[in-house]
């Protein structure tokens, strides 16, 4: 009613007011939880302990999530679901290997059956008299929705409408929609987690919302039980005890007239070290993804998928062995690849609480087990690796996008993304607040690419060629060899993410220059609500008396390492070069390996090392290689 009168006042008032009279009360939020579960006799802490793992009690500006799900409750809309899968669009060849080019996957059929877990808004429609556009949009109706929801739930189990909120255990484990009695309780674990602990936060559209902790909660299991989920197969997953896995496997059998699918045997860590981590967005929906890792004429595969309801996980491959999912074999044969349900953009711009709980944590474990370091530089977006040659930059892909929240993400892996320095330091680590910023994108809709894309919080800043916000975009030869950077939610030519680190080239005012792509790049950085902060550490410059150092997409050995029985790779430089004065922050030393895996069997498979010293350097938005004996490292304090 409230947002009704203000509507209906801001027509009499002048133009400067209107903006004034249909603002919200900051709590009208909290209100409207509290008023939701007073109604259907929920305890209030369970309420907002469900919306919190499913949105973090944002609105997300009324789009739907990664699984079609809408508002603070996440009521899942089967109208929104398309079923689509963009899995193998683009350019890029998964497994990153001119040696042994893929051709690009077919098209594949997706599943027409829409899961139940999709389905919860038609039943809190019913429950509640509220039209599917009012749930969809209206917060009030969405959280009124999730209320009538778990009332409805607690009452199929027969468990009582109590004070208690332990005694809601059943009623929101069946509320993530899971058909595994593991992913079931996973949510509910971490549900109640949130309202043992408490939680207070200010939304994405400026609601303040407080969960106050309840100490000394103790949950009631045997509602669990009650559900009669399926128990998970997890005979040999690579996952914490603490998170919902199960074994899925990938394809992996031989084809005519002499191929196979669609991985490598290795033998991982023995044969080499796992260095990185790589986070993608399926560009799809989580059943359609499995059945093209199960699929072996499918020319991509990876290690892990991790569902966005309820941040149940399936394992495909063992971390032994190599998947096809990076677009560069370099990093592929040291990596691990884990796919999350969703799209970069379409139909979707937000990711659940559940499953970046659930990812994150099987990042520590996996980072923790291989030694691979909690950074930017080694928990890498499918964005952030390059090409191999200079003819495959402009096909790599660009997922998780911007609207990937690292800051958060990083912070459930327990390994925060803190300044380093002080304010003159000569590196800095870009970390805009992802809440309140929300630089223009277009390209949201693909309906409709060239529309703009609703104000959304992001990680990015935009670089520029001047200190001004009406400067050009930077270039990128690779992406755009004879064009501009686009502002286009599919384009990261132009943009810095989340915990990376760049080496400062100038500071002007409110603005402050780094070095990227070999060319000062300028970013809007006011004291009052910075995009970055300091990050002393090491930086790499041209030697003296070197006027351009080239760089790499792969760390590939010299060939004078290479047996004769092994053809050589070619260590050839992208169309990059940074020049005397540059300065580029260092990762670390980067292996110079190949790993030759040609055939079906493992004995056949091989590792080439060589004596080549390469470092990994932040050079643009994708990490990129040097050699060691063309730079001089030193510390930019």
């Amino acid at each position: 009613m409230r947002r009704l009168l203000a509507l209906g006042v801001a027509a009499l008032l002048p133009l400067a007011n209107v903006q004034a009279a249909q603002a919200q009360d900051p709590a009208d939020r909290q209100r409207a939880f509290t008023a939701a579960a007073e109604e259907f006799q929920v305890p209030e802490s369970v309420l907002l302990g469900v919306s919190y793992l499913e949105s973090r009690w944002d609105a997300h500006a009324g789009r739907p999530s990664s699984d079609a799900g809408f508002g603070p409750m996440h009521l899942t809309d089967a109208a929104a679901y398309t079923g689509s899968n963009h899995h193998g669009e683009g350019e890029e060849d998964a497994r990153g290997d001119e040696a042994r080019p893929l051709p690009a996957p077919g098209a594949r059929p997706a599943p027409t059956e829409i899961p139940a877990r999709l389905r919860t808004m038609e039943r809190a429609a019913a429950l509640t008299g509220e039209s599917d556009e009012r749930l969809r949009t209206d917060d009030a109706a969405n959280i009124r929705g999730g209320a009538a929801l778990l009332a409805d739930y607690q009452k199929s189990l027969g468990a009582p409408l109590s004070d208690d909120p332990g005694e809601w255990y059943g009623a929101v484990a069946k509320y993530s929609g899971a058909d595994e009695a593991d992913a079931a309780k996973f949510f509910a674990d971490e549900v109640f987690s949130v309202i043992a602990e408490g939680a207070e936060r200010t939304t994405d559209d400026g609601e303040r919302v407080r969960l106050p902790a309840v100490p000394g909660l103790r949950t009631i299991e045997k509602w669990l039980e009650k559900l009669g989920l399926r128990p998970a197969r997890r005979d040999g997953v690579e996952c914490p005890a603490s998170i919902s896995c199960e074994w899925i496997p990938a394809a992996y059998q031989e084809l005519p007239p002499d191929d196979y699918g669609h991985y490598d045997l290795a033998n991982r860590p023995f044969s080499q070290k796992v260095d990185y981590i790589i986070i993608h967005d399926m560009e799809g929906y989580f059943l359609p993804s499995i059945a093209l890792n199960q699929d072996p004429n499918y020319g991509a595969s990876w290690h892990y998928s991790v569902r966005s309801s309820d941040g149940h996980i399936a394992q495909h491959i063992k971390t032994k062995d190599v998947g096809w999912q990076a677009g560069n074999w370099y990093i592929n044969a040291k990596s691990i690849g884990i796919e999350h349900e969703g799209f970069l953009a379409e139909g979707s711009t937000w990711y659940t609480e559940a499953m970046y709980r659930s990812s994150a944590r099987l990042v520590r474990y996996l980072a923790l087990r291989h030694g691979v370091p909690l950074d930017r530089a080694h928990i890498l977006g499918h964005d952030n690796v390059p090409g191999t040659l200079p003819t495959t930059v402009r096909g790599m892909h660009e997922d998780p996008g911007p609207f990937w929240d690292w800051a958060h993400y990083f912070q459930l892996i327990g390994a925060p993304l803190h300044g380093f320095g002080g304010p003159r330091s000569g590196s800095v680590m870009i970390k805009p607040d992802f809440a309140t910023n929300k630089p223009y994108f277009y390209g949201c809709d693909r309906k409709n690419p060239e529309a703009a894309c609703p104000p959304l919080p992001a990680g990015t800043v935009w670089l520029r060629t001047e200190p001004r916000e009406d400067a050009p975009l930077v270039k990128d030869i690779g992406k755009h060899p004879t064009g501009d950077s686009l502002y286009s939610v599919y384009d990261h030519s132009a943009r810095a993410s989340t915990g990376q680190r760049f080496a400062v080239a100038d500071r002007q005012g409110d603005w402050t220059a780094i070095w990227y792509l070999g060319q000062k790049a300028w970013f809007h950085n006011p004291a009052a609500a910075p995009t970055a902060v300091p990050s002393a550490g090491l930086v790499v410059t041209p030697k003296p008396g070197v006027a351009s150092v080239p760089v790499y997409g792969r760390a590939y050995p010299e060939q004078e390492a290479y047996p004769a029985d092994i053809p050589y790779q070619a260590v050839t430089p992208l169309q990059y070069t940074f020049s005397a004065g540059e300065k580029y922050t260092l990762a670390g030393p980067a292996a110079a390996e190949y790993y030759r895996a040609v055939t079906f069997d493992l004995a056949d498979h091989k590792v080439v090392r060589g004596r080549t010293k390469y470092l990994e350097i932040q050079f643009g938005h994708r990490v990129m290689y040097v050699k060691a004996d063309d730079v001089r490292v030193t510390f930019a304090g």
